[in-house]
């Protein structure tokens, strides 16, 4: 019997939802949900919305007892096989016979920019299933972090370019988009249970309706574990305040990509007098009009969070 591979206790974190690892591992999310009820295998972890969550350990685990399936043994023989192994300590590195394993796992941050390149390709063939897989090799061979910003992110910033250069039309544009967005709101709701402590607000300036980066920052904010209310594109100023009043967040989140998106910021200490005098909650903002025009940050009131996402997530740490 082959030995099963040695997983180091750094890849046991909750990464995977079920369709990610069905696509990883050969072995279907019917089967996936079988398992677990008949022989509590494997022992996935469970997001706030009771949805399963796997990690890079729980796939060689499955890929193990798929193969021994292969070679002829009954489901629970597997599994008993796998469990004695893992009991009686009969761990070794992945030998020879494991090889083909070792593609998904290289070190973290390799092949990003072929991922991306490869997803960017299938969604303007608007070949989504390939998109998915394309997505699922990359959770494998990264950090979901590392996924998000640099494969979901670049791609959401050519497939603008894209458009903008007349390469595509506004409804590839749009389908497109779309599918990048429910990917990160899917995230965003099925991460880890957040901490308890006041949410985080992120929405977009009045009439601002690219939302990418702003969604890319919820969904990293999630992966950390801070409660995040997502309001999105184009928020009332009046809206706004009504809700933060309602919900008094640690911290309030406005993006704005153009001028005209931009001043519309600068009123934004009318509506929320408190925060502008006490600074709670303390009032962020960024997005590419305060990158390619810094003189914009002279302009409104509030704490610039950087001008990229990783500046963004560190200042709002230090923040919190």
């Amino acid at each position: 019997m082959s030995p099963l591979p040695e997983v180091s206790a750094g890849n046991t974190e909750p990464l995977y939802n079920i369709g990610v690892v069905a696509r990883m591992t050969g072995v279907s999310m019917a089967t996936l949900r079988a398992w677990e009820r008949r022989y509590d295998f494997p022992e996935a972890e469970r997001t706030a919305g009771g949805h399963r969550l796997y990690s890079e350990r729980d796939v060689l685990r499955l890929r193990w007892v798929k193969e021994r399936i292969e070679d002829g043994m009954q489901t629970a023989q597997a599994i008993n096989a796998l469990r004695h192994q893992e009991t009686t300590g009969h761990l070794v590195q992945i030998p020879q016979a494991y090889a083909k394993f070792e593609a998904p796992f290289p070190e973290p941050g390799a092949h990003l920019g072929r991922f991306q390149r490869q997803l960017f390709d299938a969604l303007v063939q608007r070949d989504f299933q390939a998109a998915d897989v394309v997505l699922g090799e990359s959770l494998a061979a990264s950090t979901a972090e590392d996924l998000i910003l640099e494969v979901i992110g670049p791609t959401f910033a050519q497939i603008g370019e894209a458009w903008e250069a007349g390469q595509i039309n506004i409804a590839v544009e749009h389908l497109t988009t779309n599918y990048l967005r429910q990917k990160l709101l899917m995230w965003m709701l099925s991460s880890a249970p957040p901490r308890t402590v006041h949410p985080i607000i992120l929405a977009c300036a009045p009439n601002e309706w690219h939302e990418g980066s702003l969604l890319i920052l919820g969904a990293l904010l999630r992966r950390r574990r801070w409660p995040v209310a997502y309001l999105g594109q184009a928020t009332p100023l009046h809206d706004l305040a009504n809700f933060v009043r309602d919900l008094h967040p640690s911290l309030v989140i406005l993006a704005a990509m153009t001028e005209s998106s931009a001043m519309e910021l600068i009123e934004w200490p009318q509506w929320l007098p408190e925060a502008a005098q006490t600074g709670s909650p303390i009032i962020g903002y960024g997005g590419r009009i305060f990158v390619r025009q810094p003189e914009w940050r002279l302009r409104i009131a509030g704490t610039y969070l950087g001008d990229d996402l990783r500046a963004a997530i560190e200042n709002i740490e230090r923040m919190l």
